[in-house]
Parts: structure tokens; sequence; C-alpha cells
């Protein structure tokens, strides 16, 4: 018979003593718990004492997260919570060194755990912290550890970044301007500096005004990796605090330091491979970058701006020159007016007597006039080539290149996300966005030659226009998903998909999803399915057995802690538990927590996960919210909350985990790997057949014989 829900068979350890094993019952209070494990030992002063789990983190247990102990759990018995953060109150005070630097160490580890930062905290132990760091003279270790404490217990949100005083704030600078400072103190002082950005508005100015650039700059380029990325982490802080004038003028005093070519050079193509947390530190700098044009985008065109129709008029007159260098006086008002229509029609706009009206349209507004402009200056004889080309064809052959502009632009935009919100977690970055100035326009110079050159691939006509910029889009995202480290490359590559290419790779990716609709094969499709099901769960078992690096990640930052879960060989039991930067695949025998199998009640995905609820509903955790799922176990208010690293970690996951609970694969990720094996076995099935049609009904069955006497009989040879 099993145990009642609210009794847990525990272990209880002290050093020097012969471990407890007892039965905990949830429903009797803590205290007297406490009382009886230290009546067994002989202790006096229960009260002075308290639980802490033996493996892993090392939490106290208090009466709000005791229902977490499972069975088979390892506790000790410690000194309580309030006792230590006394004891280290008055340790980080001593004028002994060695003590002063221990409890400070000790300090740094506690915090950690809610319980003790508040029973800290409540004895103003911040303001020891404050008082070591503005009054001391300490540096490297004591300060590392001092720094470090900080960094835990306000990690906790007991206390608010803008209480800090400017005393405190000012030494925290200076150990980030210092030139011979420990590495450490400044890695812990910058990421200080990046949670208080974010908190307020005068904590960002003052940290803008205080740590410079240029200062960060330095920072970046030193050898040490893990103060390079603590200086990115502060300059993307600052970046994504800024207001959009400030974040523009940011984005130009780097691009005047070449900060591009560094981080292209130094570590996009470093030695080095690039870490998680750089990636995505890459990605924000990107799509900051990139969201500068979105002002342009949303931007329709003035008629009446001076500045922008004579933008407008210099295509026309790059284009036609010697058509547009004809004396004043030449042709009358109404004749350069008719002139000046027919040239803006041979240019491709729509509205040839007023072509501002072609750019009204936001997105992509004044960008659109911008990349013409760009294209027409920049490359002025692949600019005239296009337009001249075009003008010599058949009115309804020409390719319209401000039409062809104003779409491709828009398409461009799409696919690099300009104006959307920076993803909390995304890495995907484009190598060959950070070796070229200009990279957008660029880009755009590159696309729009594309475009003339699919039109002329594919014949088109006029009626065409949308099939052809769908046909440059794919070449486009195509491409794109290679990750051209350059331009270049990416030119070469996008060129060499050509047309009949694309067509080539529709034709290979509509055999693979289609298969014949004939009734046979259609049954034997059903008949393999069972099988090839089957041959899926257990894939997905055993990836859930090789187990996944989890990151944690909060809704107030990106954080670098991270978590390691994996199934065990039996199918029995799942194990989890916190691994250090670096660690992949460890042994089972070091992850400390488990759940049974057994214990597993229901998987949640998405926004009814328990993690996903404080969340809020913005499009930056729109990302977060599809990767996110939690097991309920035991009883409904225990959960395991996940948040996969990938979109194919998060369908491995989530099938294995409904294999587990005896419930269907339901992941997009089960289909397309169904698709892919009953395309292969059918292959294979019908592989006699090729050539030869199969009926969609079967033949029919011959009568009966009307005398059945052919059948030999073998009962007269046995005799």
């Amino acid at each position: 018979m099993p145990p009642p829900k609210d009794v847990v068979k525990i272990a209880i350890q002290m050093v020097g003593a012969i471990p407890q094993l007892i039965e905990l019952q949830q429903s009797k209070p803590l205290a007297a718990v406490l009382k009886d494990v230290c009546d067994a030992w002989s202790l006096p002063n229960a009260e002075r004492y308290a639980l802490q789990y033996a493996d892993g983190r090392q939490m106290y247990i208090t009466e709000l997260n005791r229902g977490e102990i499972k069975n088979g759990s390892i506790l000790r018995l410690t000194t309580s919570p309030d006792q230590e953060a006394e004891r280290l109150y008055s340790g980080i005070q001593s004028n002994n060194v060695d003590v002063k630097t221990d409890s400070l160490k000790k300090l740094a580890s506690l915090s950690q755990d809610v319980t003790f930062a508040q029973e800290f905290i409540n004895r103003n132990g911040l303001k020891q912290i404050f008082y070591i760091v503005e009054e001391g003279n300490d540096t490297g270790e004591i300060l590392a550890h001092t720094l470090k404490a900080f960094m835990e217990l306000m990690e906790h949100d007991f206390v608010s970044w803008e209480t800090l005083s400017a005393a405190f704030i000012k030494k925290i600078v200076s150990y980030v301007n210092m030139n011979a400072m420990d590495a450490s103190v400044q890695q812990l002082s910058m990421s200080i500096l990046e949670n208080m950005v974010p908190s307020s508005r005068i904590l960002f100015e003052l940290v803008k005004k205080e740590v410079t650039v240029d200062r960060l700059l330095i920072h970046l380029q030193v050898t040490n990796a893990q103060l390079q990325l603590k200086a990115m982490a502060l300059l993307i802080a600052l970046l994504l605090a800024a207001t959009d004038a400030e974040r523009r003028d940011m984005m130009e005093y780097l691009r005047e330091k070449n900060i591009r070519q560094f981080i292209h050079k130094n570590i996009i193509h470093s030695s080095e491979p690039l870490g998680d947390e750089m990636a995505h530190y890459l990605y924000v700098l990107q799509s900051v970058s990139l969201n500068l044009h979105e002002r342009r985008m949303r931007t329709s065109m003035d008629p009446y701006s001076q500045e922008q129709r004579e933008l407008l008029q210099s295509l026309r007159q790059a284009a036609f020159e010697s058509e547009s260098d004809a004396p004043a006086g030449t042709f009358s008002t109404e004749r350069r007016r008719s002139l000046c229509a027919k040239e803006f029609r041979k240019l491709g706009f729509m509205n040839n007597s007023n072509p501002a009206e072609d750019l009204r349209r936001a997105p992509p507004g004044l960008l659109a006039l911008d990349n013409m402009v760009y294209f027409s200056r920049h490359t002025p004889s692949a600019y005239s080539r296009f337009v001249l080309e075009n003008s010599s064809r058949e009115d309804k052959h020409e390719c319209p290149f401000a039409r062809s502009s104003i779409q491709l632009t828009l398409i461009l935009c799409e696919i690099l996300h300009v104006g959307e919100p920076c993803s909390e977690t995304a890495q995907a970055f484009y190598p060959m966005f950070f070796g070229q100035d200009h990279f957008f326009e660029e880009l755009f110079c590159i696309c729009i030659q594309l475009v003339n050159k699919t039109w002329k691939e594919m014949r088109a006509t006029q009626e065409d226009f949308d099939k052809v910029l769908q046909v440059v889009r794919e070449q486009i995202t195509r491409t794109l998903s290679l990750k051209p480290t350059s331009l270049e490359l990416f030119k070469t590559r996008v060129n060499a998909l050509n047309y009949s290419e694309i067509l080539k790779l529709r034709q290979t990716e509509r055999l693979h999803q289609e298969e014949t609709l004939a009734v046979p094969v259609l049954e034997l499709r059903e008949r393999l399915k069972p099988e090839l099901l089957e041959l899926i769960r257990q894939q997905r078992l055993l990836r859930l057995c090789e187990g996944t690096l989890f990151r944690k990640i909060s809704s107030r930052r990106r954080q670098d802690k991270l978590w390691y879960c994996r199934l065990s060989p039996n199918h029995k039991v799942l194990h989890y538990g916190d691994v250090e930067e670096g660690v992949h695949s460890p042994p089972i025998e070091s992850l400390p927590e488990k759940i049974p199998v057994a214990d597993m009640k229901a998987l949640l995905v998405g926004k009814e996960c328990p993690h996903m609820k404080e969340k809020s509903s913005g499009k930056q955790n729109k990302d977060v919210l599809e990767l996110a799922f939690s097991i309920v176990y035991d009883v409904e208010e225990y959960c395991l909350n996940f948040v996969a690293p990938t979109r194919y970690e998060f369908c491995l996951w989530t099938d294995g985990l409904n294999v587990l609970l005896g419930k269907e694969m339901t992941s997009e990720r089960t289909q397309t790997d169904l698709d892919v094996l009953l395309s292969m076995e059918l292959k294979l099935r019908l592989l006699d057949l090729e050539n030869i049609s199969i009926p969609d009904n079967p033949p029919p069955v011959p009568k009966p014989p009307s005398n059945l006497n052919f059948c030999y009989d073998f009962s007269h040879a046995e005799q």
C-alpha cells in the first residue's frame, strides 16, 4: 500500500552523527519536526536550527517550500537562517581579514537562498555591504565576494535599484573605469551597472554619463572573454534603454569608432567559438542597427517637401541626363511636364504624372526612395543599365524599376524584421551584417539587380509582377538561410539560385511532401503508420535519455544560469540539476534532483505554463512563450518548468514526455518526421512498380472454377 501523500520518507544528516531516517508528515508544523530531530540527537535550542537540502542547490526548507520535498530526499540539519545571517553580519564587520574574507565568501554563496537573503536584508545587511564598498579600500578577493553577494541579494527584488546611493554607484563606476583593476571585480561591476540601466531613467543617464562608450570599447577589445562579454552586455543594455534619438547618436558614434569591423574580425571570426550570450548580443546589435531604418520606413512621402522632391528628381536626371540637359527655353512648360511624366513612366512609377503618390504607402515609405537614390548614386552604371534596358523592351515586358524597388524594400524589411522589437533569447544574426557598412542599402543594390535578372528568366509581363517578387523573396530567404559570411558571397549564391533552380527545389520539395493519391498507396500508408510512429517514439525517448541543456530565463533580464535534464536509460526517472557553463552531457549521477515518471500527471505548454502566466504579452515574449513547457507531477501544484533552447528541442521534449504519459505525440515535428519516413518507406516498397500505373480499384476476383477436383489429395500419398 503506497504511503499517504502528506507523508514523505527522507534522510537527515548532521556532521559527526549517524543520519536519521524519518517519515516527514507535511501536516506537522516545521518547528515540531525540528524539535523531534534535535531531540533525537540531544541538541538543545531547536529554534536555532533549520533544514537544508544536502545536494544540489542547498536551499533552506520553510513552511512555504516544504511541499517540494520528495521521497528519498536527503536533508541536513544546519544553523537557522536568522542565526546564520546574524553571524555573517558580524563576520563581515570583523577587523580580522581572514574572518572577513570567509564571511563574505559564505555570504555570496548563501545569498542565493531567498530565506537567508530576506533575513540578512532585514538586519540592514545591505547597509554594511554599501559601507565596505563606499568607505573601504578593499580590492581583489574581498571586493569580489562583496560585489557577488550584493548581486545575489539584489536578484530577489526585495530592494529597488533606485535606492542605491550616489557614493556606491560612483565606486562601482570607478572600478569599471580603472585601468589596473582585478578582472573579476570589473566583470561584477559591469553586471551591476547592466542591471541598474533598465531600472530607471535616472540610473540610465547616470551610467551613460559616467561610463563612456569609449571605455566600453576598451573593455570590448581585451583578451579576457568574460570581461569582453560583460562589456558587450552593458553596451547592449544602454542601447535598449536609450530613446530613439540617443540610440541613433550612439550607433553613429560606434560606426565612427569602427566597432563593426572589430566585431567582424575579432569576435565573429575569432579562433574561439562564439558563445550563446555573445551571439544574442550580436543579434540585438544587428536588430537595433536595422531598426534605425524604421523612422524612414514608416514615413510617407510629402509632395510639398523640397528635399524629397529633389531626391525624386535626381532619380530621373541620373537615368536620362542627355534628355534633361536641354536648355530651359527649348521646351514649353507643358512640353517639359509631358517629358518628365514620360521619363517617370520609364522609371517604373505607376503614377507618372505625380510619382510622389507611389511613395505614400508606409511601410516602406521614404526608405524605398532612399534605397533607389543610393542605388543610382553608388552604382550608376548598373542603375542606368537597369532603366535603359527596360526602356527598350515592349511595354508589357519591361521590369518597372520604381515599383519593384518599393516592393523589394518592403520584402527586405519583413525578412530582416525592421521595426520589430528585439527577442529576449534569439541568437540568429547574419555574419555578413558586420562585414559591410550601409548593409541594408548594399543588400538592396544586389537584390534589385536580382529582380531584373529573375524577371528576364521568367519572361515576365506586368501581370506577373507579384509572381516575380515572390520568387525573389524565396531566392533571398533561401540564400540568407545559408548564413553567407560576406555580401560578395551572398551575391554569388543568390545569383546562382536562378529561376530554374527555384523550380527544381520546389519540385523536389513537392515530391517529398506529396505522395501519389492512389487508393492502394493510401491504404499502404495507413498500414505503415503504426510501425513508423513507434520508431519515432523510440527516437524521442532516446533523445530524452541523452538530455538537454536548458537556460534559466527571468522576465527582468537574460541570465546565464544553466541546468540539465535527462531521462534514465530505463525510462523510469527524470534527472535534473544545475550545471556550470561549458558542461555538456553531464552524467546522471551529477544531477541531484529527480522525478519518477510514474508521478508525472500532465504536460502543459505555452500560456498554460505557470512560469508564463506572469510574463507580459508583448511581441518580445512571443518566442519564449512558444518554447515553454511544464511537467505537472505528484499533485497539481508541483511543476518543473522549461524553456527549450530551440523549437526543435521543444518538439522533441514535448513528444517524449507525451510518450511517457501514454499520450499521442502532437508536435509539428512528429508529422514532419512521419512524412519523411513514410515517403522513404513507400518509395522502397514501390520500387519494383516504377513506371507501372497503380489502378484506383483492385482487379476483379475471378469466379470459382466449376470443378475443384484438380486439387491433389495428400492423404493417399501418406498411406
